[in-house]
């Protein structure tokens, strides 16, 4: 199966709809997570680059050997493939 990842700050959704946002009527939004996305709207309104330093810390704890460095390289790359950044 293939892994979902929001499409806002890059996070894997797993396999259920657990962390999956919220439309206005409470219908659940499989392209974005419930962090990012409540009751039809985003919760965190800044650009991409701000995104990127607010994901990086939670990206180095989720791994021993991962660096601020690397974790922001990698999501510089990534982040524009979503369709969050696509666009901006």
């Amino acid at each position: 199966m293939e892994v979902k990842y929001c499409q806002s700050c890059g996070m894997p959704m797993g396999n259920t709809d657990e962390l999956y946002g919220t439309e206005a009527l409470g219908n659940k939004n499989p392209d974005y997570c419930t962090y990012c996305y409540k009751d039809g709207n985003f919760t965190f309104q800044g650009t991409m680059d701000e995104m990127i330093e607010i994901c990086v810390p939670h990206m180095v704890q989720s791994s021993q050997e991962m660096t601020e460095d690397v974790a922001r390289e990698m999501m510089r790359a990534f982040f524009p493939t979503l369709k969050r950044w696509k666009n901006a």
